[in-house]
């Protein structure tokens, strides 16, 4: 029962934290509206059926009962066609579309308020006020992640030992205990133990199980110089890496490398039988940035190869393959993972708090490149109107031509329908595939 209260604790952090991001993405639009002196109707959470709003001077602030995200509603979002007033369209249902959402525009600006619409506004405003969402999902995800790593650290293998292998099995056998004839683990022969923290070899100060293994990968059959911490003592040993022959894996692919024959390219390695315990290790806040950097980066791939990923996700779903664990996830499958953690006793709650502010901020992340994409109603889409009324207008007054006005962005409301209904088939699938077929890191 207390495993399942904590997996449902796990999900409602996570809904706990979308909200936030949602509303501070709003707040990134709202403040910088308010400051430029549009006219700002309502500020919501959510959609659907409203459960809860207080007016506070022109601004309905409320809360509606899905929170899978939210909307600023300002005036004049569009200019009326060629600067005239809103007439009816009849040639069909698109043309409906960017008629209605003309007329929905109008319909905002009351008298004495036709110098405060979006509309009117400098291009550089209008590119400040869309950018303030994404903005502020990036300053969350720079402090969720400053947190994360900072605050609590990054797991990390430590040149503390967890187990010892006690001999050296064929690459081949698939037994789990040792035979007499079995040579000895070269750790073991040395006498390590479980437990024990390698603190220097050969006279060089180590720390993490990387520094280990390139003493070790490096020197096959020659002797290391170790000096080991065990219950507070230090021990001064000597272990020699057995020689073993591996295959070149690619750092940047993790596959095999082969020569021209098709064949594996192997290189020799030492060998000693160890393996590292995990801890957290508290990271500078100078690497703050460049991990969310990265994140950024990748999630920035994801973004640009959703076409594939979404098919790889649909034939996990509806087959037998398996979910990649590195691929798009609705907030059902982020929640699922955070329940999971939560809920699991293993994990210290260091490592847990350092999990849930890193998903988080890899949430944040999302809606920020997310939001990025150059195509209405995504905050990229007005952004990329403006740059293009900015182009238009330069291009005119650099020749000399007349004022083009403002870009008439109701132009691309049937663009904007179908990328709804793109999003929200995506979202579907991935709920779906979420439910059915989840990405499972622990096993």
């Amino acid at each position: 029962m207390e495993t399942v209260l904590l997996y449902i604790f796990g999900i409602v952090i996570v809904l706990i934290g979308l909200v936030v991001s949602i509303g501070l993405h709003e707040v990134g639009h709202l403040v910088p509206a308010k400051l430029f002196g549009v006219r700002v109707t309502q500020y919501m959470i959510g959609f659907g059926r409203t459960l809860w709003s207080k007016r506070k001077g022109e601004t309905e602030y409320g809360v509606k009962m899905i929170p899978l995200g939210g909307y600023i509603s300002m005036i004049g979002m569009f200019p009326p066609k060629n600067g005239e007033a809103p007439r009816n369209a009849s040639t069909g249902f698109f043309d409906t579309l960017v008629q209605d959402a003309r007329e929905a525009s109008a319909e905002t600006i009351g008298a004495g308020d036709e110098d405060r619409t979006f509309y009117r506004l400098p291009v550089w405003k209008r590119i400040i006020i869309m950018l303030g969402g994404p903005v502020m999902n990036l300053i969350l995800a720079v402090l969720f992640i400053g947190i994360a790593t900072v605050g609590f650290g990054v797991p990390t293998n430590t040149s503390t030992l967890a187990s010892i292998s006690a001999c050296v099995q064929p690459s081949t056998s698939t037994r789990q205990t040792c035979d007499p004839s079995d040579p000895a683990g070269p750790a073991a022969a040395a006498g390590l133990k479980p437990g024990d923290t390698i603190t220097s070899i050969n006279g060089t100060s180590v720390s993490t199980f990387d520094q280990v293994s390139k003493f070790v990968q490096s020197n096959p059959g020659k002797p290391l110089a170790l000096v080991v911490e065990r219950s507070g003592k230090q021990l001064d040993l000597t272990m020699t890496p057995l020689l073993l022959e591996r295959d070149v894996v690619d750092s940047a692919t993790g596959k095999v490398v082969t020569d021209k024959d098709g064949k594996a390219v192997t290189h020799d390695v030492g060998f000693v039988g160890i393996t590292p315990q995990a801890s957290l290790v508290q990271q500078s806040p100078a690497t703050v940035l460049p991990t969310v950097g990265d994140t950024v980066s990748r999630t920035a791939g994801i973004i640009l190869n959703l076409p594939q990923r979404l098919i790889d996700v649909g034939k996990a779903a509806f087959g037998s393959g398996e979910r990649d664990p590195n691929g798009p996830m609705s907030v059902v499958g982020v929640g699922r993972i955070v329940g999971e953690v939560v809920s699991l006793d293993a994990i210290p709650v260091a490592s847990k708090a350092a999990t849930i502010f890193g998903i988080l901020g890899s949430l944040n992340v999302a809606l920020f490149v997310f939001n990025l994409i150059p195509l209405l109603p995504l905050d990229g889409g007005h952004v990329a109107a403006g740059i293009w009324e900015a182009i238009r207008r330069g291009w005119a007054k650099l020749f000399k031509r007349r004022d083009p006005g403002p870009v008439d962005a109701a132009k691309l409301i049937p663009l904007t329908f179908t990328v709804v209904i793109l999003l929200g088939g995506m979202s579907a699938l991935l709920v779906y595939a979420d439910i059915v077929k989840p990405v499972n890191l622990f096993g």
